[in-house]
């Protein structure tokens, strides 16, 4: 339940990403880095950018914060919005690195036994097949086009 009241209490702030032309400039750096990888890259860099934020923000509000830069990067490239938006809401879900990334991830913390660099160790494994299935099914379902 406070993972939701986080996320809604950052709406505003997703809001604020796309006025003020923040979500273009990120965008454009991101645009920039992948040069001309196409959507692969595109969706690639989007699930880093998304993922390494999940890992110290809740993915609600991970989610709310990457949305408008992946929509003003989908639009600057050409890649069609479905695949791009669906990346960031299964990278948004990728909180496999620290025990605040996500609750459930603190609920077991204790009661497992674990200290807080437990987490990457098999969870930078699980991020890395995360992000290969992502980038092998969102386009065979949302093609980029």
């Amino acid at each position: 339940m406070a993972d939701h009241g986080a996320g809604r209490g950052l709406i505003p702030l997703s809001v604020a990403i796309q006025t003020s032309g923040a979500a273009d400039v990120v965008a454009e750096a991101m645009i920039r880095l992948v040069g001309d990888g196409g959507g692969y890259a595109l969706l690639a860099a989007l699930f880093v950018l998304t993922a390494v934020l999940g890992q110290v923000v809740s993915n609600t509000a991970t989610v709310l914060i990457v949305t408008p830069i992946a929509v003003s990067a989908a639009a600057e490239t050409g890649v069609a919005l479905a695949p791009v938006l669906m990346l960031v809401a299964v990278a948004g879900a990728a909180s496999f690195l620290t025990p605040i990334a996500t609750p459930a991830n603190m609920l077991v913390m204790g009661p497992g036994g674990y200290r807080f660099g437990d987490y990457w160790k098999l969870g930078l494994a699980t991020m890395l097949a995360w992000l290969a299935v992502a980038l092998a099914v969102i386009p065979l379902v949302w093609p980029f086009t």
